[in-house]
């Protein structure tokens, strides 16, 4: 079931342009699902936007309610998420945002979206022709 969002509910960054040089921040961002890894006590996602990904990070210090909703995230779910930076445990150094993490303490599910018949692969290499 899709929120609605407050005045309050500002994007403060776009996914792809934090870096490590943000952390300690409070950050909101919006964007799609790309991916969603559950290990039971942590869930990880790919939040997607025009810019880039950046990963969204739930564990035992998350709300059980924020946690809960998090488990139901899906590839294309439109959401937002509130947190503060943080380093990320396991660097990826193929993406720019690599190195960072948010830890969520508001997510808000805007829009729900059926599985797409085919996975949406974010190339930023890729040529546009």
């Amino acid at each position: 079931m899709a929120e609605f969002l407050t005045a309050n509910d500002k994007r403060t960054h776009y996914c792809g342009t934090l870096r490590k040089e943000n952390i300690g921040e409070n950050v909101t961002v919006f964007g799609w699902v790309q991916r969603r890894r559950d290990l039971g006590g942590l869930i990880f996602v790919d939040l997607r936007d025009r810019t880039g990904i950046i990963q969204l990070a739930f564990d035992d210090n998350t709300d059980k309610a924020v946690f809960e909703k998090a488990s139901s995230l899906r590839s294309e779910f439109v959401v937002m998420a509130e947190g503060k930076v943080r380093v990320r445990s396991s660097i990826n150094t193929e993406i720019p945002t690599g190195e960072i993490e948010i830890e969520v303490d508001v997510l808000k599910i805007l829009g729900e979206a059926e599985t797409p018949p085919f996975e949406i692969i974010n190339d930023s290499n890729a040529n546009e022709e």
